[in-house]
């Protein structure tokens, strides 16, 4: 799925990234622990968490991650996209809640990916 089909599925906002939007997601993950994602995310492809710091840029960057999808009407902050924008990441914003926008996500094809 690209991540162009993520935004639409989601509503989402992008904040950044829009020229990487063609990009395809083999996988996802969502958690609020980076310390989880961390330790149990591999080869993931989207990342969608409800935890809005710069640090949530920076372990996506260390697991390869291309795109991170702030659920629950969070928005990044104007550092947190220039961080972003530095590092080649999609930062996109959606309304739904983190169960609901991995729901519709799995519905629509996009499955997790395997334990590290």
């Amino acid at each position: 799925m690209k991540l162009s089909q993520i935004a639409t599925i989601l509503e989402a906002n992008i904040h950044c990234g829009e020229d990487k939007l063609d990009i395809e997601a083999n996988s996802a993950c969502g958690c609020d622990m980076m310390s989880e994602a961390l330790a149990f995310v591999k080869d993931q492809t989207v990342l969608l968490t409800g935890l809005v710091n710069p640090q949530v840029i920076r372990t996506a960057e260390m697991i390869d991650i291309n795109c991170i999808v702030f659920v629950r009407g969070k928005e990044p902050t104007e550092p947190m996209i220039e961080l972003a924008k530095i590092r080649g990441l999609v930062l996109m914003s959606t309304r739904y809640l983190l169960f609901s926008a991995c729901g519709m996500l799995y519905t629509e094809g996009l499955r997790g990916g395997e334990k590290a």
